[in-house]
């Protein structure tokens, strides 16, 4: 169904031709007359311009309709659409601390930092939660909410894709980023409140330590699901011959472990892209809260079609003298050749 947001502007189409009908025009003046002795070439080009002048007129009149209908905004609505009314409320946690950018992960055979593969990972999971609502949680020194819960998950796509490392500082927020997940939970009346929450250290800034963090989400039933990002211990050649060293040694795996056990939610450990994927066939199986059934009607903006026929008019309609000037040397230059061919074979 077509639509105009604007519509009551439609209503000043017919106002040029009112103004033309108001405002009385010049009286033009009488002239003697004149004995001219090439009447009819003077005919011929009078109808030339009389031509070019309501082409001139035609073009106006439609740029001009064309100008106020793009004004008007139209828009084309599609047929309704339902979408689930069962989902769940996921709140994601990222951690965002310089230790992300340890390259210990393999995303298809390539070594990528660890930011870079929970992207990866996280852009897939994000489009199968049809139906619940997302939000995205930035930690690093301290937590900001980047994305409410919301069931565009394009918009959370984004905002995770566009995440570089360092925006909110170097150290590691976890019981900050717990606080600030209750908090956007407790301001839904249904829901029911699982964090996600993925991180490679231990809790070393923010104003709420853990604890306390675990306090609230027990006490507002926050069901937390912990991600340890982290390869394994790795074997490095050097100098002095083979050199064992483990990337995750800063990873608290205890603490995260008894976050998940006190909130009835499970821990991972994610040392690659495969394990990470792990944590979709557990969340489909989160029981879903039942909420209000939603119809969204799929909608296109028009209004730049209106606008580029009123823009390609005005540019014909600058650019028509050049062409009738070209056009009247053309067809001079075609009788003087005339003439002269004619004077040759005489």
């Amino acid at each position: 169904m077509l639509e105009f947001t604007w519509w009551p502007i439609l209503f000043i189409i017919p106002l040029p031709w009112i103004l033309r009908l108001i405002v009385p025009s010049k009286n033009k003046q009488a002239q003697s007359a004149l004995y001219f002795p090439h009447i009819q070439r003077v005919n011929e080009v009078s109808k030339t311009k009389r031509r070019s002048s309501l082409f001139k007129l035609f073009i106006a009149t439609l740029a001009w309709v064309a100008l106020v209908t793009a004004s008007a905004r139209p828009i084309w609505f599609g047929e309704p659409v339902s979408i689930p009314s069962e989902g769940r409320d996921l709140m994601l946690a990222v951690d965002l601390s310089r230790s992300m950018e340890q390259q210990d992960m393999l995303i298809n055979g390539a070594q990528v930092d660890r930011l870079r593969m929970v992207k990866f990972v996280m852009d897939d999971f994000i489009d199968r939660r049809i139906g619940d609502r997302l939000g995205l949680i930035l930690f690093a020194d301290t937590a900001y909410l980047q994305a409410p819960l919301t069931f565009d998950r394009e918009i959370v796509k984004q905002f995770l894709r566009e995440s570089v490392i360092g925006l909110v500082g170097d150290s590691t927020a976890i019981g900050d980023a717990i606080g600030l997940a209750v908090k956007r939970f407790t301001e839904k009346e249904k829901s029911n409140r699982v964090l996600v929450l993925l991180t490679d250290g231990r809790n070393t800034a923010g104003n709420i330590n853990v604890e306390q963090a675990l306090e609230l989400a027990k006490t507002n039933e926050v069901t937390i699901y912990a991600i340890g990002v982290g390869s394994e211990e790795q074997v490095q050649n050097s100098f002095f011959g083979p050199r064992r060293f483990n990337p995750s040694r800063d990873l608290d795996e205890k603490t995260l472990i008894n976050l998940t056990e006190q909130t009835g939610g499970e821990y991972f450990r994610a040392r690659n892209a495969e394990e990470l994927s792990q944590i979709y066939t557990l969340l489909d199986i989160l029981e879903p809260i039942q909420g209000s059934e939603q119809t969204l009607r799929p909608r296109q903006e028009l209004f730049y079609f209106p606008l580029s026929v009123a823009v390609t008019l005005v540019s014909l309609l600058a650019i028509s003298p050049i062409l009738f000037m070209l056009s009247r040397r053309a067809k001079k230059s075609l009788s003087a050749n005339s003439v002269h061919s004619e004077r040759k074979n005489s």
